[in-house]
């Protein structure tokens, strides 16, 4: 995880232990070797003054004892010598634990960066990446090479703005998000930063931490869709009743005054204003009746369900309007049957609805690529298309009840696949981009008890 070239000045050092030693050593080994060279002129002299007369022996002892001094600052050099190697040994080996101590301390603090679901990036004042764990390579899909470079590679993620706009405030409020796409996928990431110092509180460069709230992201996208669902049951329920009955009394009305015009031989005019009047009370009574269908709380009629065969019956039913669309359908999964417990109608609805929005998505022509597997206990369905994707601008509103961006249509259908999901205890994701959108339905599968 971190680049860790040896430092020169950790080198020198080094060096200068093993100088050191090996200048004591010599110097020890020329020490003794001077001692023995001492030791035989002490012998020479000692038998010459054996053989000199009494009126030479004062010189001779005077020679001899200056020849004891220097054996003994000899011995006092040996001595030193000794001790100063003796001082290297040790200063050698508390080095050597203290380098030991540091790697265990740096390779223990690598695991516990690794072993965290944030991604750590460390920097210098220069902006200069020093450092990266895994799960910060993952998020950003880069790799070790990007140690050394300016911290503005990361363009997707902008984080070399965020660290320019976070020395302004300096607040460990300050957070950014920030949307990065690879391997097809979409992630949300929340951005920190903080400030890195020395152990003399020098400022040295800046500690980024991005956590992948993707799917918190998504939690709350749901949680506000729920809130709005709140009290549409209520509301479903009481607009029903106030407008169907006078919507169904003008109908009637307007029957009437039809029969009694052709007894009158009613004008051309006065026809088309009576269909015009037909048509659009059977409109209003079709809105009320997909509103109070999708606001309803009704109970599933609950079965075991083959989505293999369910979305087979469903591509067949829409191969003829894809062909005459230019839209090709494609079905792959790789099992027999795959088995949940849920509605039959309620499923086959939701399916139609996303195969039906993928082929109208795709005006020019493309492909519709329909995948089956299951993860877990979970089962999922992946639909793909190649249409020109969903506006960024449009994303979080792409599940709301009445909102569309086609020229028809009441914006219900894929609100409405969203409820189905959730009252079969799955979900519905979806993520987009300029080359297709992708939906993904996750439901539980049937457990064998």
């Amino acid at each position: 995880m971190f680049t860790e070239p040896t430092s020169q000045s950790a080198r020198s050092y080094r060096f200068a232990v093993i100088g050191l030693s090996l200048l004591s050593t010599t110097a020890l080994a020329i020490t003794i070797w001077m001692l023995v060279d001492f030791l035989k002129e002490q012998n020479a002299v000692d038998e010459l003054m054996r053989d000199l007369p009494s009126r030479s022996q004062g010189p001779a002892k005077f020679l001899a004892d200056e020849l004891r001094w220097q054996f003994r600052f000899l011995i006092l050099v040996v001595i030193n010598v000794v001790v100063t190697g003796i001082a290297v040994i040790l200063l050698w080996r508390a080095y050597h634990a203290s380098q030991t101590s540091l790697r265990d301390f740096k390779a223990l603090a690598s695991d516990v960066l690794s072993g965290l679901d944030l991604g750590v990036i460390t920097t210098d004042s220069e902006a200069i990446v020093t450092s990266i764990n895994p799960r910060g390579l993952e998020m950003l899909d880069a790799s070790m090479t990007c140690i050394g470079k300016p911290l503005a590679q990361f363009e997707e993620a902008a984080l070399k703005q965020f660290c320019d706009e976070w020395m302004i405030e300096r607040s460990p409020a300050t957070v950014r998000d920030f949307t990065v796409s690879h391997g097809g996928h979409t992630r949300q990431l929340r951005a920190f930063c903080q400030m890195l110092c020395d152990h003399e509180g020098n400022e040295v460069g800046n500690l980024l931490q991005l956590r992948d709230v993707t799917e918190r992201v998504l939690i709350e996208q749901r949680m506000r869709r729920m809130e709005r669902y709140m009290g549409l049951g209520s509301l479903a329920g009481g607009l029903h009743h106030e407008i169907k009955n006078p919507l169904a009394a003008l109908s009637l009305h307007a029957q009437l005054l039809e029969e009694q015009l052709e007894g009158a031989g009613a004008s051309e005019e006065n026809r088309q204003t009576l269909d015009v009047i037909r048509t659009e009370v059977a409109r209003v009574g079709g809105v009320l009746e997909s509103f109070r269908d999708f606001a309803s709380v009704d109970c599933l009629d609950t079965n075991t369900v083959d989505l293999v065969a369910t979305l087979r019956r469903q591509l067949e039913l829409m191969r003829p309007q894809a062909v005459q669309q230019n839209v090709q359908l494609e079905f792959d999964v790789g099992m027999d049957e795959v088995l949940v417990e849920g509605d039959q109608l309620r499923l086959e609805q939701a399916f139609l609805n996303l195969i039906i929005n993928a082929i109208e998505a795709m005006t020019n022509g493309g492909e519709l690529f329909i995948k089956v597997h299951t993860s877990g206990e979970a089962a999922q369905i992946v639909f793909t298309d190649t249409g020109p994707g969903i506006p960024a601008n449009l994303m979080d509103k792409i599940l709301d009840p009445y909102f569309t961006t086609k020229n028809c249509g009441t914006g219900l259908g894929l609100a409405l696949c969203d409820k189905i999901l959730r009252q079969h205890a799955g979900s519905l994701d979806f993520w987009s981009s300029r080359s297709g959108t992708t939906f993904q339905v996750t439901l539980p599968m049937k457990t064998n008890k």
